[in-house]
């Protein structure tokens, strides 16, 4: 193979991807904590658009990474698995069954539950040549029917667990979940502020996918309520909305932000602003500092005044449309 620099920051990102699977296997554990439901036993049939999802993308990852490795494209293969476990799996599915798991009278508790063992168990097998103490380790602690991962049967691509038009459902939804976060973040809302949001499609497939995927939707999503429909009807003029393939996201203004404080808040910003913008003024009006000092500082102050002339005009603009 090829000579690899060392890089501590390499090593720091191999312990967080450690932690990341030993965390995982961890929460799935304490969620049976006696070990009665097992990755080998029969598939449940109550799995929902999410289940189905993430057994479809290991499915693809089974055949993906066994040919890579089969072709000794290791680095190729060990990639593959570190996106679909950090990503996929930790960031995506463990986050939407948690409703699930945490409501006794859900129906579809134990399938969660089964696809959890079921995805993971493969994962480590996969990840096994790369990793495999502690691969063997969780092996060994979540599940009894086979002595070692060492021995283990290896994990095989089916039919049977080809999901693609769930896979399409659940793409649609993350969509519109990273754009909810997206517009959030542009407007510094805090993720504990939930609000009401609003789907709008005319296409009945999109409805019916977010009707279904209502409960992790609105987790994910930080919504307080998710109310789907086909049309605007209801909804305030000021919403804030996002565009996802055959839909549109509405999120009500006064419920992101309180608009009095929002107000004050800009008010504030506002009054700073004016002050730096003074200050990089009388310094870049000064002979005794222009003349003096390295063009490099001058050159960052004008930098500086640029920014923050227009960091103004994007808060009077905010607050022009807050008074209406």
């Amino acid at each position: 193979g090829n000579d690899m620099r060392f890089y501590w920051e390499r090593v720091e990102a191999s312990r967080n991807f450690a932690n990341k699977v030993w965390n995982a296997s961890r929460f799935i554990m304490m969620n049976d904590p006696d070990n009665k439901i097992k990755a080998t036993d029969e598939k449940p049939a109550n799995l929902t658009a999410a289940d189905k999802w993430i057994l479809s993308k290991m499915n693809s990852l089974i055949k993906e990474v066994t040919d890579n490795m089969e072709k000794y494209d290791l680095g190729i293969a060990v990639a593959k698995l570190n996106d679909f476990i950090w990503e996929e799996f930790c960031d995506w599915y463990i986050e939407m069954v948690k409703p699930r798991l945490y409501n006794d009278e859900d129906t579809t508790k134990t399938a969660a539950i089964w696809t959890l063992k079921k995805v993971l168990i493969d994962a480590l097998k996969l990840l096994h040549p790369y990793m495999p103490f502690i691969t063997e380790e969780i092996f060994c602690n979540i599940q009894d029917e086979e002595e070692s991962i060492m021995i283990s049967s290896w994990p095989v691509y089916t039919e049977d667990n080809d999901y693609s038009e769930d896979e399409n459902a659940i793409e649609t939804i993350k969509t519109a979940v990273r754009n909810i976060r997206n517009v959030r973040a542009e407007m510094n809302v805090a993720p504990s502020r939930k609000a009401l949001v609003y789907v709008v499609s005319e296409n009945e497939e999109i409805r019916n996918i977010f009707d279904n995927g209502k409960v992790f939707f609105a987790t994910l999503g930080y919504a307080s309520d998710v109310k789907i429909q086909a049309d605007k009807s209801g909804i305030p003029d000021d919403a804030v909305s996002t565009v996802i393939p055959g839909a549109v996201i509405y999120i009500p203004f006064a419920e992101l932000v309180d608009i009095d404080k929002e107000i004050e808040r800009l008010n504030k910003e506002k009054d700073k602003l004016h002050k730096e913008i003074a200050r990089c003024n009388g310094m870049l009006n000064n002979e005794k500092f222009t003349s003096k000092a390295p063009q490099a500082k001058i050159d960052e102050e004008k930098a500086k005044l640029e920014k923050y002339s227009d960091m103004l005009a994007q808060v009077e603009e905010r607050l022009k449309t807050l008074s209406k």
